[in-house]
Protein backbone atom coordinates (compact mmCIF):
# COMPACT_ATOMS: atom_id res chain seq x y z
CA UNK A 1 0.00 0.00 0.00
CA UNK A 2 1.40 3.36 -1.08
CA UNK A 3 1.47 5.89 1.70
CA UNK A 4 -0.11 9.28 1.02
CA UNK A 5 3.10 10.99 2.09
CA UNK A 6 4.93 9.45 -0.90
CA UNK A 7 2.85 11.66 -3.20
CA UNK A 8 4.68 14.61 -1.74
CA UNK A 9 8.22 13.23 -2.03
CA UNK A 10 11.02 14.10 -2.19
CA UNK A 11 11.27 15.46 1.39
CA UNK A 12 11.17 19.24 1.67
CA UNK A 13 13.68 21.38 3.45
CA UNK A 14 12.24 23.36 6.35
CA UNK A 15 13.36 26.54 4.62
CA UNK A 16 11.20 25.76 1.56
CA UNK A 17 8.15 24.95 3.69
CA UNK A 18 8.69 28.08 5.74
CA UNK A 19 8.62 30.28 2.64
CA UNK A 20 5.51 28.51 1.29
CA UNK A 21 3.68 28.85 4.61
CA UNK A 22 4.68 32.52 4.88
CA UNK A 23 3.21 33.12 1.42
CA UNK A 24 0.01 31.36 2.49
CA UNK A 25 -0.32 33.42 5.66
CA UNK A 26 0.49 36.66 3.85
CA UNK A 27 -2.17 36.17 1.22
CA UNK A 28 -5.03 33.84 2.19
CA UNK A 29 -5.25 34.62 5.92
CA UNK A 30 -4.46 38.33 5.68
CA UNK A 31 -7.08 39.45 3.19
CA UNK A 32 -8.49 42.07 5.56
CA UNK A 33 -5.09 43.68 6.13
CA UNK A 34 -4.21 43.66 2.42
CA UNK A 35 -7.63 45.02 1.47
CA UNK A 36 -7.44 47.91 3.93
CA UNK A 37 -3.80 48.66 3.15
CA UNK A 38 -4.42 48.66 -0.62
CA UNK A 39 -7.44 50.94 -0.12
CA UNK A 40 -5.17 53.43 1.63
CA UNK A 41 -2.58 53.15 -1.14
CA UNK A 42 -5.20 53.60 -3.86
CA UNK A 43 -6.32 56.88 -2.27
CA UNK A 44 -2.80 58.31 -2.59
CA UNK A 45 -1.84 59.41 -6.06
CA UNK A 46 1.91 59.12 -5.40
CA UNK A 47 1.69 55.46 -4.37
CA UNK A 48 1.04 52.55 -6.67
CA UNK A 49 1.70 48.93 -7.56
CA UNK A 50 5.35 49.09 -6.52
CA UNK A 51 4.49 50.02 -2.95
CA UNK A 52 1.79 47.33 -2.82
CA UNK A 53 4.39 44.73 -3.80
CA UNK A 54 6.84 46.14 -1.27
CA UNK A 55 4.20 45.92 1.47
CA UNK A 56 3.43 42.32 0.57
CA UNK A 57 7.13 41.39 0.56
CA UNK A 58 7.59 42.89 4.03
CA UNK A 59 4.55 40.98 5.31
CA UNK A 60 5.96 37.78 3.83
CA UNK A 61 9.41 38.27 5.35
CA UNK A 62 7.81 39.05 8.72
CA UNK A 63 6.02 35.69 8.73
CA UNK A 64 9.16 33.96 7.47
CA UNK A 65 10.98 35.21 10.55
CA UNK A 66 8.09 34.19 12.80
CA UNK A 67 7.91 30.65 11.41
CA UNK A 68 11.69 30.27 11.44
CA UNK A 69 11.69 30.67 15.21
CA UNK A 70 10.00 27.28 15.49
CA UNK A 71 11.85 25.57 12.61
CA UNK A 72 13.38 22.70 14.59
CA UNK A 73 12.54 19.02 15.00
CA UNK A 74 10.11 18.14 16.59
CA UNK A 75 8.76 21.67 17.07
CA UNK A 76 8.24 22.74 13.46
CA UNK A 77 5.04 20.93 12.48
CA UNK A 78 3.11 21.54 15.73
CA UNK A 79 4.26 25.16 15.88
CA UNK A 80 3.40 25.88 12.24
CA UNK A 81 0.06 24.04 12.51
CA UNK A 82 -0.98 26.12 15.53
CA UNK A 83 -0.08 29.30 13.64
CA UNK A 84 -2.06 28.22 10.56
CA UNK A 85 -5.19 27.22 12.47
CA UNK A 86 -5.04 30.31 14.69
CA UNK A 87 -4.76 32.66 11.72
CA UNK A 88 -7.68 30.87 10.05
CA UNK A 89 -9.91 31.44 13.09
CA UNK A 90 -8.85 35.08 13.39
CA UNK A 91 -9.24 35.75 9.66
CA UNK A 92 -12.81 34.42 9.76
CA UNK A 93 -13.90 37.03 12.28
CA UNK A 94 -11.83 39.81 10.73
CA UNK A 95 -13.00 39.07 7.17
CA UNK A 96 -16.66 38.49 8.01
CA UNK A 97 -17.37 40.80 10.96
CA UNK A 98 -14.73 43.50 10.56
CA UNK A 99 -13.55 43.07 14.15
CA UNK A 100 -10.06 43.57 15.52
CA UNK A 101 -8.51 41.05 17.90
CA UNK A 102 -6.94 43.29 20.53
CA UNK A 103 -6.50 42.78 24.28
CA UNK A 104 -9.94 44.25 25.04
CA UNK A 105 -11.60 41.92 22.52
CA UNK A 106 -9.78 38.91 23.97
CA UNK A 107 -10.97 39.88 27.44
CA UNK A 108 -14.50 40.38 26.18
CA UNK A 109 -14.54 36.95 24.48
CA UNK A 110 -13.11 35.13 27.48
CA UNK A 111 -15.51 36.82 29.90
CA UNK A 112 -18.65 36.62 27.77
CA UNK A 113 -21.56 34.33 28.46
CA UNK A 114 -20.84 30.85 27.08
CA UNK A 115 -24.23 30.75 25.36
CA UNK A 116 -23.47 34.01 23.58
CA UNK A 117 -20.06 32.67 22.58
CA UNK A 118 -21.65 29.57 21.05
CA UNK A 119 -23.81 31.84 18.88
CA UNK A 120 -20.66 32.70 16.97
CA UNK A 121 -20.05 29.04 16.16
CA UNK A 122 -21.77 28.14 12.90
CA UNK A 123 -21.24 26.32 9.64
CA UNK A 124 -19.41 29.30 8.19
CA UNK A 125 -16.60 29.30 10.74
CA UNK A 126 -16.20 25.50 10.60
CA UNK A 127 -16.02 25.61 6.81
CA UNK A 128 -13.55 28.52 6.82
CA UNK A 129 -11.27 27.05 9.48
CA UNK A 130 -11.51 23.62 7.87
CA UNK A 131 -10.42 24.86 4.45
CA UNK A 132 -7.92 27.52 5.43
CA UNK A 133 -6.69 26.07 8.72
CA UNK A 134 -7.15 22.35 9.27
CA UNK A 135 -6.56 21.26 5.66
CA UNK A 136 -3.20 23.07 5.31
CA UNK A 137 -2.20 21.79 8.77
CA UNK A 138 -3.01 18.19 7.74
CA UNK A 139 -1.06 18.58 4.50
CA UNK A 140 1.88 19.90 6.48
CA UNK A 141 1.63 16.98 8.90
CA UNK A 142 1.77 14.31 6.15
CA UNK A 143 4.41 16.18 4.17
CA UNK A 144 7.87 14.55 4.56
CA UNK A 145 10.43 16.99 5.94
CA UNK A 146 14.17 16.69 5.69
CA UNK A 147 15.71 17.62 9.03
CA UNK A 148 19.38 18.30 9.56
CA UNK A 149 21.33 17.99 12.75
CA UNK A 150 20.45 20.58 15.35
CA UNK A 151 23.65 22.67 14.83
CA UNK A 152 23.02 22.75 11.07
CA UNK A 153 19.33 23.60 11.58
CA UNK A 154 20.29 26.34 14.01
CA UNK A 155 22.69 27.78 11.44
CA UNK A 156 20.08 27.41 8.68
CA UNK A 157 17.39 29.14 10.73
CA UNK A 158 19.81 31.92 11.62
CA UNK A 159 20.66 32.44 7.94
CA UNK A 160 16.94 32.34 7.06
CA UNK A 161 16.09 34.99 9.62
CA UNK A 162 19.08 37.08 8.60
CA UNK A 163 18.24 36.97 4.89
CA UNK A 164 14.56 37.77 5.59
CA UNK A 165 15.59 40.69 7.79
CA UNK A 166 17.97 42.01 5.12
CA UNK A 167 15.26 41.77 2.45
CA UNK A 168 12.75 43.51 4.71
CA UNK A 169 15.27 46.21 5.59
CA UNK A 170 16.17 46.76 1.96
CA UNK A 171 12.53 47.06 0.88
CA UNK A 172 11.68 49.43 3.73
CA UNK A 173 14.76 51.54 2.94
CA UNK A 174 13.79 51.71 -0.74
CA UNK A 175 10.26 52.85 0.11
CA UNK A 176 11.04 54.52 3.44
CA UNK A 177 9.09 57.69 2.73
CA UNK A 178 6.02 55.72 1.62
CA UNK A 179 6.17 53.35 4.61
CA UNK A 180 6.76 56.18 7.05
CA UNK A 181 3.92 58.40 5.87
CA UNK A 182 1.43 55.62 5.23
CA UNK A 183 1.90 53.82 8.55
CA UNK A 184 2.15 57.04 10.55
CA UNK A 185 -1.10 58.37 9.14
CA UNK A 186 -2.87 55.00 9.27
CA UNK A 187 -1.69 53.49 12.53
CA UNK A 188 -4.78 51.29 12.68
CA UNK A 189 -3.39 49.10 9.87
CA UNK A 190 -1.12 47.29 12.34
CA UNK A 191 -4.22 45.98 14.16
CA UNK A 192 -5.14 43.91 11.10
CA UNK A 193 -1.84 42.03 10.68
CA UNK A 194 -2.72 38.39 11.40
CA UNK A 195 -1.43 36.76 13.60
CA UNK A 196 1.31 39.08 14.88
CA UNK A 197 -0.96 41.73 16.39
CA UNK A 198 -3.37 39.18 17.99
CA UNK A 199 -0.32 37.41 19.47
CA UNK A 200 0.87 40.71 20.90
CA UNK A 201 -2.64 41.41 22.23
CA UNK A 202 -2.84 37.98 23.84
CA UNK A 203 0.51 38.45 25.55
CA UNK A 204 -0.67 41.84 26.87
CA UNK A 205 -3.84 40.26 28.23
CA UNK A 206 -1.93 37.39 29.85
CA UNK A 207 0.48 39.80 31.52
CA UNK A 208 -2.45 41.75 32.88
CA UNK A 209 -4.15 38.60 34.20
CA UNK A 210 -1.14 36.94 35.82
CA UNK A 211 0.04 40.10 37.55
CA UNK A 212 -1.29 40.19 41.12
CA UNK A 213 -4.26 42.52 41.47
CA UNK A 214 -3.37 45.87 42.99
CA UNK A 215 -4.52 46.58 46.54
CA UNK A 216 -8.01 48.05 46.57
CA UNK A 217 -8.06 51.77 47.30
CA UNK A 218 -11.18 53.03 49.04
CA UNK A 219 -12.79 56.22 47.79
CA UNK A 220 -15.49 58.40 49.24
CA UNK A 221 -14.56 57.59 52.82
CA UNK A 222 -16.37 60.75 53.88
CA UNK A 223 -19.57 59.87 51.98
CA UNK A 224 -22.73 60.77 53.88
CA UNK A 225 -26.38 61.18 52.93
CA UNK A 226 -27.97 64.56 53.44
CA UNK A 227 -31.38 62.91 53.86
CA UNK A 228 -30.83 59.42 55.33
CA UNK A 229 -34.34 59.40 56.77
CA UNK A 230 -35.88 60.32 53.46
CA UNK A 231 -37.94 63.39 52.58
CA UNK A 232 -41.59 63.96 53.48
CA UNK A 233 -41.83 60.49 54.93
CA UNK A 234 -40.50 58.75 51.82
CA UNK A 235 -37.23 57.00 51.08
CA UNK A 236 -35.78 57.04 47.55
CA UNK A 237 -35.79 54.05 45.20
CA UNK A 238 -33.81 54.33 41.97
CA UNK A 239 -33.61 51.58 39.34
CA UNK A 240 -30.60 51.81 37.06
CA UNK A 241 -31.08 49.74 33.90
CA UNK A 242 -27.77 48.96 32.22
CA UNK A 243 -28.57 48.37 28.57
CA UNK A 244 -26.62 45.99 26.40
CA UNK A 245 -25.45 46.75 22.86
CA UNK A 246 -28.14 49.37 22.30
CA UNK A 247 -27.23 52.16 19.92
CA UNK A 248 -28.93 55.55 19.98
CA UNK A 249 -29.38 55.60 16.22
CA UNK A 250 -32.18 53.01 16.33
CA UNK A 251 -34.30 54.70 18.99
CA UNK A 252 -37.28 56.53 17.56
CA UNK A 253 -36.98 58.91 20.52
CA UNK A 254 -33.81 60.08 18.76
CA UNK A 255 -35.52 60.57 15.40
CA UNK A 256 -35.21 57.06 13.97
CA UNK A 257 -37.79 56.65 11.21
CA UNK A 258 -39.20 53.43 12.66
CA UNK A 259 -41.39 53.43 15.74
CA UNK A 260 -39.12 51.45 18.05
CA UNK A 261 -40.22 53.33 21.20
CA UNK A 262 -44.03 53.21 21.17
CA UNK A 263 -44.21 52.80 24.96
CA UNK A 264 -41.62 55.33 26.10
CA UNK A 265 -42.94 57.94 23.68
CA UNK A 266 -46.18 57.94 25.69
CA UNK A 267 -44.40 58.41 29.02
CA UNK A 268 -42.85 61.54 30.57
CA UNK A 269 -39.26 60.43 30.03
CA UNK A 270 -36.26 62.67 29.48
CA UNK A 271 -34.19 61.50 26.52
CA UNK A 272 -30.58 62.65 26.22
CA UNK A 273 -29.74 62.07 22.58
CA UNK A 274 -26.08 63.11 22.53
CA UNK A 275 -24.52 60.54 24.86
CA UNK A 276 -21.38 58.47 24.30
CA UNK A 277 -19.92 55.37 25.88
CA UNK A 278 -16.59 54.87 27.60
CA UNK A 279 -15.73 51.78 25.53
CA UNK A 280 -16.98 49.54 22.76
CA UNK A 281 -17.32 46.26 24.70
CA UNK A 282 -18.95 45.26 27.97
CA UNK A 283 -15.72 44.17 29.67
CA UNK A 284 -14.38 47.71 29.26
CA UNK A 285 -17.49 49.90 29.36
CA UNK A 286 -19.17 48.38 32.40
CA UNK A 287 -16.31 48.96 34.89
CA UNK A 288 -15.60 52.36 33.31
CA UNK A 289 -19.14 53.71 33.63
CA UNK A 290 -19.25 52.96 37.37
CA UNK A 291 -15.71 54.25 37.98
CA UNK A 292 -14.73 57.72 39.18
CA UNK A 293 -11.80 57.71 36.75
CA UNK A 294 -13.69 58.74 33.65
CA UNK A 295 -12.79 57.72 30.11
CA UNK A 296 -9.66 59.91 29.98
CA UNK A 297 -8.04 58.20 32.98
CA UNK A 298 -9.60 54.74 32.72
CA UNK A 299 -7.67 51.52 32.31
CA UNK A 300 -8.56 48.03 33.42
CA UNK A 301 -5.66 47.98 35.88
CA UNK A 302 -6.57 51.33 37.39
CA UNK A 303 -10.24 50.41 37.71
CA UNK A 304 -9.37 47.27 39.66
CA UNK A 305 -7.30 49.37 42.05
CA UNK A 306 -10.24 51.53 43.14
CA UNK A 307 -13.73 51.11 44.51
CA UNK A 308 -16.60 52.29 42.34
CA UNK A 309 -19.75 54.33 42.87
CA UNK A 310 -21.68 51.30 44.19
CA UNK A 311 -19.14 51.01 47.01
CA UNK A 312 -19.45 54.71 47.81
CA UNK A 313 -23.24 54.54 47.88
CA UNK A 314 -23.12 51.49 50.15
CA UNK A 315 -20.70 53.23 52.50
CA UNK A 316 -23.10 56.17 52.70
CA UNK A 317 -25.93 53.87 53.77
CA UNK A 318 -27.68 53.32 50.44
CA UNK A 319 -28.96 49.77 49.95
CA UNK A 320 -27.49 48.56 46.64
CA UNK A 321 -28.58 45.42 44.78
CA UNK A 322 -27.38 44.13 41.37
CA UNK A 323 -29.49 41.70 39.33
CA UNK A 324 -27.88 40.32 36.16
CA UNK A 325 -29.37 38.77 33.01
CA UNK A 326 -26.11 38.98 31.09
CA UNK A 327 -22.56 37.68 31.35
CA UNK A 328 -21.86 39.14 34.79
CA UNK A 329 -20.96 42.52 36.23
CA UNK A 330 -17.23 42.38 35.32
CA UNK A 331 -16.27 42.89 38.95
CA UNK A 332 -18.41 46.00 39.45
CA UNK A 333 -20.80 44.24 41.86
CA UNK A 334 -18.17 42.13 43.62
CA UNK A 335 -18.62 43.84 46.99
CA UNK A 336 -22.40 44.32 47.01
CA UNK A 337 -25.43 42.04 47.06
CA UNK A 338 -25.92 40.56 43.60
CA UNK A 339 -27.92 37.89 41.84
CA UNK A 340 -27.85 36.23 38.41
CA UNK A 341 -30.99 35.15 36.55
CA UNK A 342 -29.02 32.55 34.58
CA UNK A 343 -30.47 29.51 36.35
CA UNK A 344 -34.08 30.70 36.57
CA UNK A 345 -36.59 28.59 34.70
CA UNK A 346 -39.79 30.61 34.55
CA UNK A 347 -41.88 29.21 31.74
CA UNK A 348 -43.36 32.45 30.44
CA UNK A 349 -40.06 34.37 30.67
CA UNK A 350 -37.40 31.79 29.81
CA UNK A 351 -36.68 29.18 27.17
CA UNK A 352 -34.18 26.35 27.10
CA UNK A 353 -31.32 28.73 26.25
CA UNK A 354 -31.88 31.96 28.18
CA UNK A 355 -34.35 34.27 29.90
CA UNK A 356 -35.81 37.44 28.44
CA UNK A 357 -35.14 40.70 30.25
CA UNK A 358 -38.55 40.78 31.91
CA UNK A 359 -37.16 38.15 34.28
CA UNK A 360 -35.21 40.96 35.94
CA UNK A 361 -38.48 42.16 37.46
CA UNK A 362 -39.52 38.71 38.66
CA UNK A 363 -40.19 38.76 42.44
CA UNK A 364 -38.50 42.15 42.66
CA UNK A 365 -41.47 43.48 44.59
CA UNK A 366 -40.65 41.10 47.44
CA UNK A 367 -37.19 42.65 47.66
CA UNK A 368 -38.59 46.19 47.59
CA UNK A 369 -41.18 45.42 50.27
CA UNK A 370 -38.49 44.70 52.84
CA UNK A 371 -36.41 47.80 52.10
CA UNK A 372 -35.91 50.16 55.02
CA UNK A 373 -33.30 52.44 53.46
CA UNK A 374 -32.81 54.56 50.37
CA UNK A 375 -31.98 52.07 47.63
CA UNK A 376 -30.43 51.60 44.21
CA UNK A 377 -31.31 48.52 42.14
CA UNK A 378 -29.17 47.81 39.08
CA UNK A 379 -30.72 45.65 36.34
CA UNK A 380 -28.19 44.44 33.75
CA UNK A 381 -29.99 43.53 30.53
CA UNK A 382 -29.36 40.91 27.88
CA UNK A 383 -30.64 43.70 25.67
CA UNK A 384 -29.58 43.63 22.02
CA UNK A 385 -26.53 41.42 22.28
CA UNK A 386 -25.63 39.84 18.94
CA UNK A 387 -25.08 38.17 16.70
CA UNK A 388 -28.32 36.20 17.35
CA UNK A 389 -30.50 39.27 17.82
CA UNK A 390 -33.64 37.26 17.10
CA UNK A 391 -33.12 35.36 20.36
CA UNK A 392 -33.20 38.52 22.49
CA UNK A 393 -36.96 39.13 22.30
CA UNK A 394 -40.15 37.08 22.68
CA UNK A 395 -41.96 36.12 19.48
CA UNK A 396 -44.68 38.69 20.03
CA UNK A 397 -42.11 41.43 19.44
CA UNK A 398 -41.19 40.20 15.97
CA UNK A 399 -42.77 43.26 14.38
CA UNK A 400 -40.17 44.15 11.79
CA UNK A 401 -39.89 41.34 9.26
CA UNK A 402 -38.30 39.44 7.74
CA UNK A 403 -35.70 39.31 10.49
CA UNK A 404 -32.35 37.57 10.38
CA UNK A 405 -32.88 34.31 12.25
CA UNK A 406 -29.25 33.22 12.22
CA UNK A 407 -26.15 33.96 14.26
CA UNK A 408 -24.23 34.16 10.99
CA UNK A 409 -25.43 37.68 10.33
CA UNK A 410 -23.10 38.31 7.40
CA UNK A 411 -25.22 35.83 5.42
CA UNK A 412 -28.37 37.89 6.02
CA UNK A 413 -29.33 41.01 4.13
CA UNK A 414 -28.75 44.40 5.69
CA UNK A 415 -32.50 44.84 6.09
CA UNK A 416 -32.97 41.46 7.79
CA UNK A 417 -30.22 42.27 10.31
CA UNK A 418 -31.72 45.68 10.99
CA UNK A 419 -35.18 44.16 11.42
CA UNK A 420 -33.93 41.67 14.01
CA UNK A 421 -32.01 44.36 15.85
CA UNK A 422 -34.92 46.80 15.82
CA UNK A 423 -37.12 44.13 17.35
CA UNK A 424 -34.71 43.96 20.30
CA UNK A 425 -34.99 47.75 20.73
CA UNK A 426 -38.76 47.42 20.59
CA UNK A 427 -38.59 44.86 23.39
CA UNK A 428 -36.24 47.05 25.43
CA UNK A 429 -38.76 49.85 25.04
CA UNK A 430 -41.46 47.59 26.45
CA UNK A 431 -39.19 46.40 29.27
CA UNK A 432 -38.34 49.95 30.32
CA UNK A 433 -42.03 50.83 30.37
CA UNK A 434 -42.58 47.87 32.72
CA UNK A 435 -39.78 49.15 34.97
CA UNK A 436 -41.48 52.56 35.11
CA UNK A 437 -44.81 50.86 35.81
CA UNK A 438 -43.17 48.89 38.62
CA UNK A 439 -41.78 52.07 40.14
CA UNK A 440 -45.15 53.76 39.80
CA UNK A 441 -46.72 51.05 41.93
CA UNK A 442 -44.23 51.91 44.66
CA UNK A 443 -44.70 55.69 44.61
CA UNK A 444 -46.76 55.64 47.81
CA UNK A 445 -43.74 54.45 49.79
CA UNK A 446 -40.80 55.78 47.77
CA UNK A 447 -39.62 58.71 45.70
CA UNK A 448 -38.76 56.79 42.54
CA UNK A 449 -36.65 57.21 39.41
CA UNK A 450 -35.35 55.16 36.49
CA UNK A 451 -32.02 55.74 34.77
CA UNK A 452 -31.38 53.81 31.51
CA UNK A 453 -28.00 53.85 29.80
CA UNK A 454 -26.45 51.33 27.42
CA UNK A 455 -22.89 50.05 27.85
CA UNK A 456 -22.01 50.49 24.17
CA UNK A 457 -23.54 50.39 20.71
CA UNK A 458 -23.40 48.01 17.75
CA UNK A 459 -22.47 47.86 14.07
CA UNK A 460 -25.01 46.17 11.83
CA UNK A 461 -22.93 45.80 8.68
CA UNK A 462 -22.28 49.44 7.91
CA UNK A 463 -19.04 49.60 5.88
CA UNK A 464 -18.68 45.84 6.33
CA UNK A 465 -18.40 46.08 10.13
CA UNK A 466 -20.54 43.94 12.45
CA UNK A 467 -20.98 43.58 16.21
CA UNK A 468 -18.77 45.78 18.42
CA UNK A 469 -15.38 45.92 20.13
CA UNK A 470 -13.29 48.00 17.74
CA UNK A 471 -10.60 50.18 19.34
CA UNK A 472 -12.33 53.37 20.43
CA UNK A 473 -10.50 55.69 18.05
CA UNK A 474 -11.48 53.42 15.14
CA UNK A 475 -15.03 52.70 16.26
CA UNK A 476 -17.85 54.10 14.12
CA UNK A 477 -20.50 56.26 15.75
CA UNK A 478 -22.86 53.28 15.89
CA UNK A 479 -20.62 51.56 18.47
CA UNK A 480 -20.19 54.52 20.84
CA UNK A 481 -23.33 56.69 20.48
CA UNK A 482 -25.67 55.26 23.11
CA UNK A 483 -29.18 55.87 24.48
CA UNK A 484 -29.60 57.61 27.83
CA UNK A 485 -33.15 57.96 29.23
CA UNK A 486 -34.42 59.23 32.57
CA UNK A 487 -37.79 58.95 34.27
CA UNK A 488 -38.42 60.81 37.51
CA UNK A 489 -41.55 60.42 39.59
CA UNK A 490 -43.27 63.74 40.37
CA UNK A 491 -42.63 63.21 44.08
CA UNK A 492 -38.88 62.74 43.57
CA UNK A 493 -38.47 65.78 41.33
CA UNK A 494 -40.61 67.87 43.70
CA UNK A 495 -38.98 66.74 46.94
CA UNK A 496 -35.44 67.10 45.56
CA UNK A 497 -36.26 70.35 43.74
CA UNK A 498 -35.23 69.04 40.32
CA UNK A 499 -36.46 71.24 37.49
CA UNK A 500 -37.64 68.70 34.91
CA UNK A 501 -38.26 71.41 32.31
CA UNK A 502 -34.64 72.48 32.72
CA UNK A 503 -33.43 68.89 32.19
CA UNK A 504 -35.45 68.61 28.99
CA UNK A 505 -33.79 71.75 27.68
CA UNK A 506 -30.37 70.16 28.22
CA UNK A 507 -31.03 66.92 26.33
CA UNK A 508 -28.90 68.02 23.37
CA UNK A 509 -25.86 68.66 25.55
CA UNK A 510 -22.98 66.19 25.37
CA UNK A 511 -23.10 63.48 28.03
CA UNK A 512 -21.19 60.25 28.56
CA UNK A 513 -20.59 57.40 30.97
CA UNK A 514 -18.47 59.88 32.94
CA UNK A 515 -21.69 61.45 34.22
CA UNK A 516 -23.06 58.32 35.88
CA UNK A 517 -20.79 58.22 38.96
CA UNK A 518 -21.40 61.82 40.00
CA UNK A 519 -25.07 61.96 38.99
CA UNK A 520 -25.91 58.98 41.19
CA UNK A 521 -24.18 60.68 44.11
CA UNK A 522 -26.13 63.83 43.35
CA UNK A 523 -29.45 62.02 42.98
CA UNK A 524 -29.03 60.44 46.41
CA UNK A 525 -27.72 63.72 47.89
CA UNK A 526 -24.38 62.23 48.92
CA UNK A 527 -21.77 64.64 50.27
CA UNK A 528 -18.24 63.47 49.53
CA UNK A 529 -14.97 64.85 48.24
CA UNK A 530 -15.21 62.35 45.37
CA UNK A 531 -18.23 64.17 43.95
CA UNK A 532 -17.70 66.50 40.98
CA UNK A 533 -20.71 68.81 40.55
CA UNK A 534 -19.79 69.64 36.95
CA UNK A 535 -20.44 66.02 35.95
CA UNK A 536 -23.76 65.74 37.76
CA UNK A 537 -26.58 65.75 35.22
CA UNK A 538 -29.00 67.17 37.80
CA UNK A 539 -26.82 69.86 39.35
CA UNK A 540 -27.51 72.65 36.87
CA UNK A 541 -31.26 72.02 37.11
CA UNK A 542 -31.73 72.18 40.87
CA UNK A 543 -34.13 74.85 41.97
CA UNK A 544 -32.53 77.43 44.29
CA UNK A 545 -35.01 76.63 47.06
CA UNK A 546 -33.26 73.33 47.78
CA UNK A 547 -31.56 73.34 51.18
Amino acid sequence: MIRFSKWLRPPYQISVLTILLALFLSSVNNLTFLSRAFQVIDKTATLGLGFKIALFVCLNTLFTILLSLGGFRPLFKPFASIIIITTAVISYFMDNYGVIINAAMIQNVLETDRKEAFELLNFGIFWHVGIFGLLPAVLLYVCPVHYQTFPRELLSRGLMIGIAAIIMGGVVFSYYKDFSLTLRNNRELRFFVNPTYPIFALSSYIRRVINPPPPLTQIGLDAKQRFPEGIAGKKSLVILVVGETARAQNFSLNGYQRETNPELSQLPVINFNNTYSCGTATAESLPCMFSHLGKAQYSDTKAKAYENVLDVLTRAGIKVFWRDNNSGCKGVCARIENESTENLQIQELCNSEECFDEVLLNDLQQYVDQLQDNALIVLHQKGSHGPAYYKRHPNRFTRFTPECSSGQVQDCTQQQITNAYDNTILYTDYFLSKVIEFLGRNNAKFNTAMWYMSDHGESLGENGIYLHGLPYFLAPDQQIHIPFILWLSPSLSDQFNIDVACLKQDTYDHYSHDNLFHSLLGLFSINTISYQPSLDVFRACLKPTRN
